[in-house]
């Protein structure tokens, strides 16, 4: 397949004019194959969300084989060609289901968007910053249950949550940081306690801003000492979690570091109406999921929608891309494969009309749907 006249994403030069070729699965410099004319679009790598819970009516968390393909498949429809889902705080045999549900899906999955990660969002967290996580299952960190999970998702664990003040916190980062990735997440810690973490060898911080303290001019907390480490960072460009002026500032603050995430629910995709998180109830009216006392839940926004809606904030498509596609490859140890549209890698292309809506989807070389 040869793709001609579109503006083609390239991760150091921006957008440039050129055709984008593929053979078999793979992206090639040249092809004998058909032509498909995207003159005015642009061709982007295809999506990696590293931090979402569901869609569709489907939630990782539940550790259902069926509704981990419901996932695989919606996600792959909406440009989003590669997935690490998140679970919650759960009890430990839940955590061993899920795990082990995503190391069958791997070995087993015919379609949807390929599974290269789990993301354990929990157990080892704050009560005081739990947010929508269920606070009855919150542990101390414990290096022996993670790299179990690790075990049982035959390595798919690739990042685990934690908040810097529980107990044993900083001895679990320096046991573990060279086997799963650690991100500071839901977390009532200060900045000493987060940059105690970061100089430790966690290199990320889950959703920033939501769930642990505000960056405030005397009290930095641990967004301030996200700033001063160079560990990545999540965001989630709803609308509705972070402020789009919020949002501006973190991409200059953070430049070249900031990651998109959904933070999907299993509501994503779906009508209005009550749905389950981690044995909690959640209820969505338009673009906003709370708990029953307001608090709130996720994101029902997919991958592509949270980075169309940052450019619509005022982040540059460029830039919007390298957060959702480059950046979370390489966050995953995956953008030798995956993340950018260089000749060898996976071809999971995207092509976006000129408004930016989603005109198709290439998967592993071939057009999907």
């Amino acid at each position: 397949m040869r793709l001609t006249g579109g503006r083609v994403f390239d991760p150091r030069k921006g957008f440039v004019l050129r055709d984008v070729c593929t053979e078999g699965d793979r992206i090639a410099a040249e092809s004998a194959g058909e032509t498909v004319d995207v003159t005015g679009c642009y061709v982007i790598p295809g999506l990696t969300d590293l931090h979402f819970h569901g869609c569709r009516g489907a939630d990782f968390s539940d550790g259902d084989a069926a509704g981990l393909q419901t996932m695989a498949d919606y996600e792959l429809s909406r440009g989003v060609t590669q997935i690490c889902p998140a679970g919650m705080t759960l009890d430990a045999p839940q955590l061993e289901k899920i795990c082990v549900t995503a190391a069958e899906h791997k070995k087993n999955a015919v379609s949807g968007a390929d599974l290269v990660g789990v993301n354990l969002e929990g157990p080892f967290l704050s009560q005081a910053k739990k947010g929508a996580q269920n606070g009855a299952w919150i542990r101390d960190p414990d290096p022996a249950l993670l790299l179990h999970l690790k075990e049982l998702s035959g390595g798919l664990v690739k990042l685990v949550s934690l908040a810097p003040e529980a107990p044993g916190a900083v001895e679990f980062i320096r046991q573990v940081k060279d086997q799963v990735r650690v991100s500071v997440a839901h977390t009532a810690c200060n900045y000493d306690q987060a940059m105690a973490a970061f100089d430790a060898g966690a290199r990320q911080a889950t959703h920033l801003f939501n769930a642990m303290n505000p960056f405030a001019h005397r009290e930095p907390g641990p967004v301030g000492a996200a700033s001063d480490s160079d560990c990545m960072v999540e965001l989630i460009c709803d609308g509705i979690h972070i402020h789009p002026a919020v949002i501006r500032a973190v991409f200059k603050l953070f430049a070249g570091r900031v990651i998109i995430i959904s933070d999907s629910l299993r509501a994503c995709g779906m009508p209005d109406g009550q749905y389950e998180l981690g044995g909690q109830d959640i209820f969505v009216k338009g673009p906003l999921a709370t708990l029953a006392d307001g608090t709130i839940a996720g994101s029902i926004t997919d991958l592509m929608g949270g980075m169309i809606r940052a450019v619509g904030f005022g982040i540059d498509l460029h830039t919007a891309v390298t957060a959702a596609a480059v950046h979370p490859a390489q966050a995953l140890g995956i953008y030798d494969r995956y993340g950018s549209l260089d000749v060898g890698k996976t071809a999971n292309i995207v092509v976006l009309a000129p408004d930016l809506s989603l005109r198709s989807v290439i998967f592993h070389g071939k057009a999907v749907g």
